[in-house]
């Protein structure tokens, strides 16, 4: 038997994780001397490549001085902390990755908190400390004290301390010793993260912890063994978390991973990571085992979604032009199919089942649902977020309130103030945080929070950070205002004439370019007033037979302001509709004809 160490990252959203694995793989000898490899290699789908982030949890594993080293890349987004839960069940300890410059952040308190709860000892590595505004001894105290406040045990306060360059390849453990490699950090992995338990003389036990699919083996089952010994052809049945047989099989393949590629295996022990095919039914949470084996494994349960969004069919007259998806069946089996792999999201079908509440932990991630099935060829139409309200024992409405760290230039901090107290927010802790920015948390309600990113980067020209976490259920705060601006609706059918866009650009923010389809109750614009308008972006220039010179102006269009899928979730109200199609993204009113839009206003 190998010896084995099973270690995940954790950390705030870019901080270094999977530029730290890169480092890691490279140094490791996992890739030939010659081989082109690609930055981020963890992320491997194409949202993760242009997004910059980490979506889905993904194991690695690499062997230094003979010890085989699995690695968990985890998300450090709160919008995929689902993943975080789920994976952290397949390790005996975590390396806690914090910015030098930055310090703990909402997240970092998010994903230390559970993995404190799971009893694991985590190792603390200050990252990018080449920064120039690095502050790691200051760090380190902040560190601490997220501990003390997380409830830490001795053992767990006991963490050894690190100081590393991901990108640069290197790792300390002091300051001042020489920076070579990561050879400090695999050392301290193997030394500190103890090695996995589990007896493998009893029979065999696996619990599923992700779920994937490949084009030749079909469903890929990832998971760690917690008993026995695993064979390929072996048999075995997997049972759900009420013990009942989900499905009986056989092991067909047996895969262990080194590197970045999965390698086919013929036996794996107790506390190894691998991945098994030859499944059809057996899903997330399930446990894969002997036949003898009645009791499942026990999962770590998981927070419940937060935010939900209604998904149904598109109904605009431009539908089924650019997508080859455009039935509910369609939808409704790839929505159920993203829910049985993705354990964070919940689907539930209307009773006219031609709309699907799809809830989340927040816009983010329903934002990379949406994109995802859009470049799978679906068309849909896409509602406004609404937060998830639970009831106490005496049946009063709780909200979900999140906890809001802000940091903004010290000009703009009275205005961010002002804002996020409109929306019930109420301001925790205000401190300078160097550098003429303040650091100032808030909790606020999450269905306040929603449309407000696009706002608070106006009015910080930019510069604020926001980043926000789920805090705790709290009594309802009472009604908040909505967007203050009316939108610009399109009368007619047809394409936009640059002359019509032109004449109205007085009138408010254009949406859309020249050229550019519209139809009768598309938005293409937000008014600068507080009521909507509708307006013809369909009208030319009258042409007569007679001309004089100097008579014509210069066309000159203010660009149009382009918004992406989430800012378009976030900007929509109750009464309109995001239509999403592989080629288009437009605004709508849910009734697309004037006079059903005043009936609709009359009855509400």
């Amino acid at each position: 038997m190998k010896e084995l160490r099973n270690v995940a990252i954790i950390a705030h959203v870019d901080h270094g994780k999977t530029t730290l694995i890169d480092s890691i793989l490279k140094q490791s000898g996992t890739f030939r001397l010659n081989e082109s490899v690609d930055t981020c290699v963890m992320d491997s789908n194409d949202i993760e490549k242009e997004r910059g982030i980490t979506i889905l949890a993904k194991c690695t594993s690499v062997y230094w001085n003979d010890i085989h080293i699995n690695i968990i890349d985890t998300p450090g987004h709160a919008d995929f902390g689902g993943e975080v839960e789920r994976v952290l069940s397949m390790a005996d300890g975590v390396i806690l990755l914090v910015d030098a410059a930055e310090g703990p952040m909402p997240q970092t308190k998010f994903v230390l908190s559970k993995a404190l709860k799971q009893g694991l000892r985590p190792i603390v590595l200050i990252n990018k400390v080449d920064r120039p505004d690095g502050r790691p001894e200051e760090v380190i105290d902040e560190v601490f004290d997220l501990f003390v406040s997380l409830d830490a045990n001795d053992l767990q306060l006991d963490f050894p301390i690190l100081y590393a360059s991901g990108r640069s390849g290197w790792a300390a453990k002091e300051l001042s010793d020489p920076r070579v490699d990561l050879s400090p950090l695999l050392e301290t992995v193997i030394s500190h993260v103890q090695k996995p338990t589990g007896n493998p003389d009893a029979p065999f036990a696996m619990l599923v912890t992700l779920l994937e699919s490949d084009s030749f083996l079909g469903r890929v089952l990832t998971g760690r063994i917690y008993s026995g010994v695993a064979k390929v052809n072996m048999p075995i049945n997997a049972i759900d978390l009420d013990g009942k047989v989900v499905e009986v099989g056989r092991l067909t393949k047996l895969q262990s991973f080194l590197g970045v590629k999965r390698i086919p295996i013929e036996e794996a022990y107790a506390g190894d990571i691998i991945c098994v095919a030859g499944m059809a039914k057996a899903s997330v949470a399930d446990t894969i085992c002997d036949p003898k084996v009645t009791q499942p494994v026990i999962s770590t349960p998981i927070d419940p979604p937060t935010m939900s969004i209604s998904l149904s069919v598109n109904d605009s007259p431009l539908a089924g032009q650019e997508g080859t998806k455009v039935t509910s069946r369609m939808i409704r089996d790839r929505l159920f199919a993203e829910a049985e792999t993705n354990v964070a999201i919940t689907v539930t079908e209307s009773e006219s089942k031609d709309a699907f509440e799809v809830g989340g932990r927040g816009e983010l991630q329903l934002g990379v649902l949406i994109e995802t099935m859009r470049r799978e060829g679906f068309e849909l139409t896409v509602s406004r977020p609404k937060v998830l309200m639970r009831e106490d024992e005496n049946g009063n409405k709780l909200e979900p309130i999140e906890e809001v760290m802000i940091d903004v230039d010290d000009e703009y901090s009275g205005v961010v103030v002002d804002k996020v107290s409109q929306r019930k927010g109420v301001m925790t802790d205000m401190r300078p945080s160097g550098g003429n920015k303040t650091r100032i948390m808030f909790h606020a309600p999450s269905r306040g929070l929603i449309g407000y990113q696009s706002e608070f980067l106006t009015d910080t020209r930019g510069t604020g950070v926001m980043n926000r976490i789920y805090h705790s259920h709290q009594p309802y705060k009472g009604d908040i205002e909505g967007r203050r601006n009316g939108a610009l609706i399109s009368n007619a059918q047809g394409e936009a004439v640059a002359y019509a866009i032109w004449n109205l650009q007085d009138r408010g923010i254009m949406f859309i370019k020249p050229q550019e389809k519209v139809y009768e109750g598309m938005i293409v614009g937000e008014h600068n007033r507080s009521n909507d308008l509708d307006i013809n972006v369909l009208k030319g220039k009258q042409l007569t037979n007679v001309r004089a010179s100097g008579t014509d102006e210069a066309i000159r269009l203010v660009p149009a302001k382009i918004l992406s899928l989430e800012d378009m979730i976030l900007y929509i109200g109750e009464d309109e509709l995001v239509e999403v199609t592989p080629k288009n993204l437009r605004l709508r009113k849910k009734y697309l004809s004037p006079n059903d839009r005043k009936k609709a206003g009359k009855k509400s």
